[in-house]
């Protein structure tokens, strides 16, 4: 709102504006500016996300791999089941699958001779392709 004073000879000799608040198409440019800068960076985010969880996923599977191999190392034969692993001290616990969010989704691999145990290797039981365009199986 702006308000004018006269001097004695007629002339306007201050203008004093009050602003009371932003106008609607201040407010609209402004929601404007922030759902642009939102959908340029929700996709890149959502993809920094899913390459975060490969790469624990890749973690988490040397990891298992590591402890069977020392398992083996230790006793001459593999474990039986993941477990077993955590049991005996070769991990604090057996890792949850970060693509599944599941402890029991780890698809397991038996040696050729069976008498030497259960789980010889171990894959991500998630379905689906990685970023680089494996399976997540195939790990």
């Amino acid at each position: 709102m702006a308000s004018f004073s006269r001097n004695g000879d007629g002339l306007v000799s201050t203008l004093r504006i009050s602003a009371r608040g932003f106008t609607v198409i201040e407010l609209i440019v402004v929601l404007a500016v922030v759902a642009l800068l939102l959908g340029i960076i929700a996709p890149r985010y959502a993809q920094h996300v899913d390459r975060s969880r490969e790469t624990v996923l890749r973690q988490n599977l040397t990891a298992l791999r590591d402890a069977i191999d020392k398992f083996y190392g230790d006793r001459g034969r593999y474990p039986a089941e993941l477990d077993e692993l955590a049991r005996e001290r070769y991990l604090r616990e057996v890792p949850i699958d970060p693509v599944t969010n599941r402890r029991d989704t780890w698809q397991v691999q038996a040696p050729r001779a069976p008498e030497r145990g259960s789980v010889y290797d171990v894959h991500s039981g998630a379905a689906g392709q990685a970023s680089d365009g494996t399976l997540y199986a195939n790990w």
